[in-house]
């Protein structure tokens, strides 16, 4: 359950998304030496003048602490500049007339002839719980040649940044969360666990309580819908990444004759409730760190932290058992424990970018310095080097279990153990472990899986990348099934870390702009790679 954008609460599903551009600049720090802040729920207003509502874009204002922080965007290629607005939206959709909320949205026009545009392309990079405020700005390089014809849109959906966000902890009570043991060994250790996770549950509530019912994926999706209209479009042309991809699933179930082109990558399987999701990414990662380690003993020059496949992995197992007794030092104050390494060595194998980062935090963890793990595990869980988290936990949190009905108890976690820990013998206790995570959910989940069949909408083309450990391979081939026949097309891509697009693999970039641009769908079945 996780996706490019980035996160994960200890003792939860590490989430649908990875900002690896916070990491990355988390480590370079390291290694060296939008519009209307009206978002809370607010006046009523009916459907109609929501429908018909004009947006004030202006020049986009730095992130907020919830969207991670930082600097305003910085001006576009061609010298352009960042526009962002904020667009009203229902609280409650089943009471359209009643309170609203504000959806901060951010856009980089077209930089073609207005003659050749085809409307708004909308993103969602995932999470859920990332903030496409400041993601789009943060990968607009890699969609350069779509925006010669599209308006570039993105938006932090209902419960993120500044779009009426959950909030369930302080950072200094966030620190404390993450450094929890996630794997617990005994019967005092199983108890913490729950109770610290209801803590956590409550404080959303305590702090977030108007919110929690509200920020299902169908109110995201419908918040979508809106937005095609606002923007004045007839048709929603849609990019959707990660948990994107569930997001446009949801869509296509709910207004599939308003489907225009829309491409799904790094695909979340519909078909599974969240054990079998949780399971799938204990897979998904364990062959992530494989691939990792195979990797480092086939370069010339030698791999530092061992000599086979299997001698990096058991250096890895034993180092992760070696914190549960004993943390080392990570970032003053703060030690390295277990479970802010398995959250480092998570964010790291997203990208195969990130791997010499991994290949060093390990090294230099191995000598007793946590620093470059923890850094890792930072950006897994929103933190900035000054201390302070987005809100992508709270957010993460909020959205799936709203979404997800059920509800698992220790006993569960226990039955399922054993077939964990032979599916990933490093992540399999703390994927295991994070099933507990919507137990005592103040707000009842909605199903057990999406429904996301689309009888009716324009073909949607689903990219799996076979190395994914977030959104393990299968999941594109059954959301393309899942779609239906004539509306779901699979394209394989034989790659490395999350999503595929974004490693400028040519021939899975040709063929998605071939279809975004000028409506050429590829053969079912295609391979790049």
């Amino acid at each position: 359950m996780a996706s490019p954008s980035r996160l994960r609460a200890a003792a939860l599903p590490w989430p649908r998304t990875t900002a690896l551009t916070t990491a990355a600049v988390l480590l370079a720090a390291l290694l060296a030496g939008c519009g209307d802040d009206d978002v809370s729920t607010g006046a009523t207003a009916s459907l109609a003048s929501l429908t018909t509502q004009t947006l004030d874009w202006t020049a986009c204002p730095a992130p907020d602490e919830a969207e991670g922080g930082g600097t305003a965007p910085s001006p576009l290629p061609n010298g352009a500049t960042w526009e962002c607005a904020t667009m009203r939206a229902p609280l409650d959709w089943s009471r359209p007339q009643g309170s609203t909320i504000g959806i901060s949205l951010i856009r980089a026009r077209a930089s073609g002839p207005a003659s050749e545009r085809i409307g708004s392309l909308i993103f969602n990079f995932g999470g859920p719980g990332g903030s496409g405020v400041t993601a789009l700005p943060a990968f607009v390089q890699d969609y350069a040649t779509l925006r010669t014809r599209y308006d570039l849109v993105s938006f932090d959906p209902r419960g993120v940044g500044r779009s009426a966000p959950v909030t369930c902890k302080t950072d200094a009570q966030l620190d404390t969360f993450f450094q929890q043991d996630a794997t617990p060994d005994d019967a005092t250790e199983r108890a913490q666990l729950v109770q610290r996770t209801r803590n956590f549950n409550t404080g959303c509530e305590t702090r977030s309580g108007e919110v929690l019912p509200h920020v299902r994926t169908t109110d995201a999706a419908r918040d979508i819908d809106l937005m095609r209209r606002v923007l004045g479009d007839s048709k929603l042309h849609y990019f959707g990444i990660s948990y994107g991809t569930q997001l446009g699933g949801v869509y296509a179930h709910l207004f599939p004759a308003h489907v225009g082109r829309a491409v799904f990558d790094g695909v979340v399987d519909p078909t599974q409730n969240p054990e079998q999701s949780a399971l799938g990414q204990a897979k998904g990662f364990q062959l992530a760190l494989g691939n990792f380690a195979e990797d480092c003993v086939s370069k010339p020059e030698g791999c530092p932290l061992g000599d086979t496949r299997q001698d990096v992995e058991n250096r890895i197992a034993k180092l992760l058992a070696d914190l549960d007794k004993k943390p080392i030092p990570g970032i003053a104050p703060r030690l390295l424990t277990q479970t802010a390494a398995t959250n480092g060595i998570a964010q790291s194998l997203y990208s195969k970018d990130f791997w010499e980062y991994l290949t060093e935090g390990l090294e230099q963890a191995y000598d007793g310095d946590g620093k470059v793990l923890m850094v890792l595990s930072d950006a897994m869980n929103g933190r900035d080097e000054n201390g302070h988290y987005s809100n992508i936990t709270s957010a993460n949190v909020a959205i799936n279990c709203a979404d997800e009905k059920p509800r698992y108890t220790v006993a569960d976690v226990q039955r399922v153990l054993p077939e964990f820990r032979a599916a990933s013998p490093l992540f399999g206790d703390f994927l295991a472990w994070g099933m507990v995570g919507c137990t005592d959910w103040a707000v009842p989940g909605a199903s057990y899986h999406p429904d996301v069949s689309a009888p009716g909408s324009a073909p949607i083309l689903a990219v799996g990348n076979t190395g994914d450990p977030a959104t393990p391979y299968e999941g594109a081939r059954r959301m393309a099934e899942a779609l239906g026949t004539g509306v779901g097309v699979q394209l394989t891509f034989k790659g490395q870390g999350h999503g595929a697009y974004d490693s400028k693999d040519p021939c899975v970039q040709s063929k998605v702009n071939a279809y975004l641009l000028n409506g050429t769908i590829p053969k079912a079945g295609s391979v790049c790679g």
